[in-house]
């Protein structure tokens, strides 16, 4: 945002000024307008600054600079596994024989590269109990929509057109009944119990011969484990459905669980969050899609195998939903979640989940002192409180987040899930040391403290950050996505 001590780039432009220089001109020069249709040619110039290069990068890294990121403080967004990239994923990740392949280039002379890929797919489908594993998918919630059109591809194929229903649970992740939209279903909600876990006599109400699939996540968004697993893939089987499993949650029961072993059909992961892989912003993301035996032929191509001694992709599969990504995903973000595996091991993974749930737990029985806690109960490695406490002294959960940020905390993920009365998402994740968790706690005690003795100070936080209090809801509905001089 402008402000009057940090101009825009756009203000630091000066006529004339020039952040490169090129070659003297050694080819013909050529009219555009033989090249293109006059529609794709600019009929003004671009207004674009004019700077040196040193002024540019003194700019960006300015900005950068006012970024939060999980390298320059806590980022406890609860769902989103925000944890520390190992930068040993990028040292491998800049290796020539990785960094400097296309994916266009003959397989037989990326052999390498295609046998990290094939053994990611083996390893990933090693750690979720799935038959196979495609790589294609380019985030979770394109992940979903896949392992959804197999689903339905595995239902047409038995004639069984008439399934045409998905049920989420109503703590689920939105993208989940968005996924089933874009994919043709129609979303139905099952309800929670009085203990945050879905409801088994719902369940039963709900499904019937129409039901498609059943979308959750275990644990799920509370932080709960689903203790019923079982018998709710039972349920869902004997009726005719498929169950599909939401990877967000993975980080707490790697090495513990298999969501194969609790009777999953189909599930995706995301690479860049359970597997340090880095994102936000938009991206990168990997979402990885892992099916049962049954379901295998439905995967979408090509198809990454191994005959004999040399890794190929598999075009020849009638039976595929289709390619869903151009290449094989986003190989940089695979090769990072790969690098971590390896470097983890199988104990190492075990033991992410082990310190995650430990440390959200600890941070729950702390802070349950001053915050409401909906479901008191041993969480997994996340965990949901309300803010109705706080509320009812006229301070909001938007209002403890923005205080946060005068702390160098990212705040937590807030108002959801939807079931929660001022919900307040914490997952500490498994990188973070015990005195970040201490200092995180103290601050949430503080704001608790400020909420009674002097609630105005939290209603009319941040003070500390370059931009202060916005208008959330005009910037939602009304952004300027572009510089204007008026």
């Amino acid at each position: 945002m402008h402000n009057e001590d940090f101009p825009l780039i756009f203000e630091h432009s000066q006529p004339g000024r020039t952040s490169f220089s090129l070659p003297a001109l050694d080819v013909p020069e050529t009219d555009l307008e033989d090249v293109f249709e006059k529609t794709y040619i600019r009929e003004t110039e671009a207004e674009l600054p004019e700077l040196s290069e040193l002024q540019v990068i003194r700019h960006y890294t300015a900005l950068s600079k006012r970024n939060h990121g999980v390298d320059s403080g806590f980022y406890p967004l609860g769902s989103c596994t925000m944890k520390y990239n190992p930068k040993i994923n990028e040292d491998v990740a800049r290796l020539e024989g990785f960094s400097h392949i296309h994916p266009y280039q003959d397989g037989k002379t990326v052999q390498g590269a295609m046998e990290m890929l094939y053994d990611l797919q083996t390893s990933l489908a090693e750690i979720t109990g799935m038959h196979e594993v495609s790589l294609q998918p380019a985030a979770g919630a394109h992940g979903e929509w896949t392992g959804l059109m197999m689903i339905r591809a595995f239902h047409e194929a038995n004639g069984d057109f008439h399934r045409t229903k998905v049920i989420v649970p109503d703590s689920a992740h939105g993208t989940n009944p968005a996924s089933a939209t874009v994919a043709g279903f129609e979303s139905v909600t099952v309800q929670s119990n009085e203990n945050g876990l879905v409801d088994l006599e719902d369940l039963k109400r709900v499904v019937g011969n129409d039901t498609a699939a059943l979308m959750l996540t275990n644990p799920n968004t509370l932080g709960l484990f689903e203790e019923h697993i079982l018998e709710m893939a039972e349920i869902v089987h004997e009726a005719g459905g498929k169950l599909y499993y939401d990877g967000a949650n993975l980080n707490a029961i790697m090495g513990y669980a298999r969501p194969g072993d609790m009777g999953f059909d189909v599930v995706h992961l995301n690479l860049h969050k359970t597997f340090t892989g880095p994102h936000g912003g938009g991206g990168p993301g990997s979402g990885p899609v892992g099916v049962s035996e049954e379901l295998a032929r439905f995967l979408p191509k090509p198809v990454l195998t191994k005959v004999e001694e040399t890794y190929i992709f598999d075009y020849d599969r009638p039976d595929s939903i289709g390619r869903v990504k151009p290449y094989y995903g986003n190989f940089g973000i695979n090769l990072r979640a790969y690098t971590y595996i390896r470097t983890m091991g199988a104990e190492g993974l075990k033991k992410v989940s082990e310190y995650a749930v430990l440390n959200a737990n600890y941070m729950m029985r702390r802070l349950e002192k001053e915050y409401h806690l909906p479901y008191n109960q041993h969480c997994k490695h996340e965990f949901v409180l309300s803010g109705k406490n706080q509320k009812k002294l006229g301070v909001r959960t938007l209002d403890i987040a923005k205080r946060l940020l005068d702390f160098g905390f990212h705040p937590p993920t807030i108002y959801f899930p939807l079931n929660v009365e001022e919900a307040l998402m914490v997952e500490p994740t498994e990188t973070e040391a015990k005195e970040t968790l201490d200092e995180f706690i103290d601050t949430m005690l503080q704001i608790a403290q400020e909420a009674k003795n002097n609630p105005e100070i939290v209603q009319e936080a941040p003070y500390t950050t370059v931009v202060k209090r916005m208008d959330e809801t005009t910037a939602a509905r009304k952004p300027i996505l572009r510089y204007t001089t008026q």
